[in-house]
């Protein structure tokens, strides 16, 4: 019996996913974050190998080779790092033949089964791809500034925080982020939630922490209504160009926890910002679409398929 090795690499958090030939899930492991973008390539080799020999014991598999590695992962921005991640995969003992893709392809092929249109990705950061019919895509290196992408929870943490001190000190208009800022974190002001920061006693990345608070207060607050804003026109100019440059209407489908239905002031804004369009939250976990990928490597047939992706979204989602 073949298998196939999936993998969706975030940010934040990892799913591996080992399925057989006829879509059966055999084994499934959930970590940390694995982006070599963040933890460098020895750490995310480290993350995958402890989760795979988690799944392998779950699945009562001894060591077997998978037929197809599929590994979508976040921080694989150009196909220089694809090449070094699939070089150091090949090394080791976990399948025949290994691909390594952005963890965007992920979230399109777990929203279609057509395998094309325009997706975006935002969790702890944001990205998007675009495929056509003809097989031609868009894609985007998504590094921050220097590559002129804002978006994600981390950004939108920041700007909140960079909100709320702004108000405490007079420096920019009031918000309620100067109070639900810091409240989050134990603390009464910005500037106490500043020097935490500072002196090494909060983390940073917990900036990651604040878009439901930013959420929250946007269904009252024109500041934390603004970041909201600003996020769903990134979106918008993300997804609109993938759909311009490749001269098509496909659908966009969007992934990641901050873009879920709940969100419905950046879901509409999307939706307004793209008139036309038809835009849709992928129902299905970013893992359901790795495991799809090796699949269709594999030529497995639609039923399999369909088993894979009901076995992967019950443990997921359950």
């Amino acid at each position: 019996m073949k298998l196939v090795l999936a993998v969706d690499g975030g940010n934040s958090k990892t799913d591996l996913a080992l399925v057989d030939e006829t879509g059966r899930l055999l084994g499934h492991a959930r970590g940390p974050q694995s982006s070599p973008h963040h933890i460098g390539e020895d750490g995310c080799m480290r993350v995958l190998d402890g989760l795979l020999a988690e799944a392998r014991a779950g699945a009562k598999l001894d060591g077997e080779l998978a037929s197809v590695a599929m590994l979508c992962m976040a921080g694989v921005d150009f196909p220089r790092e694809e090449e070094r991640l699939v070089e150091l995969v090949s090394g080791r003992q976990w399948a025949e033949h290994a691909t390594v893709v952005n963890d965007t392809f992920a979230v399109l092929r777990a929203g279609t089964e057509q395998g094309w249109g325009v997706a975006v990705v935002c969790g702890a950061g944001i990205n998007c791809v675009g495929v056509a019919p003809d097989g031609r895509h868009v894609r985007f290196p998504a590094l921050g500034a220097i590559t002129g992408d804002w978006g994600g929870g981390y950004d939108v943490g920041l700007a909140a925080m960079s909100r709320a001190a702004r108000s405490f000190d007079g420096r920019g208009p009031k918000t309620t982020l100067e109070q639900a800022v810091p409240a989050h974190f134990g603390l009464e002001t910005p500037y106490e939630l500043a020097e935490a920061i500072h002196a090494g006693r909060i983390q940073q990345r917990r900036a990651l922490e604040l878009p439901p608070v930013v959420f929250a207060e946007a269904a009252h607050d024109e500041i934390a209504a603004a970041i909201v804003d600003q996020l769903a026109d990134e979106i918008v100019a993300l997804a609109g160009t993938a759909l311009r440059r490749l001269e098509m209407d496909g659908e966009v489908l969007l992934g990641g926890g901050l873009l879920q239905e709940e969100n419905s002031r950046v879901l509409d804004r999307i939706r307004a910002g793209l008139p036309g369009v038809s835009v849709r939250v992928t129902g299905a976990p970013p893992i359901v679409g790795a495991a799809l990928l090796a699949l269709d490597r594999l030529g497995a047939n639609g039923e399999a398929q369909a088993r894979a992706r009901a076995e992967l979204s019950e443990v997921i989602d359950g």
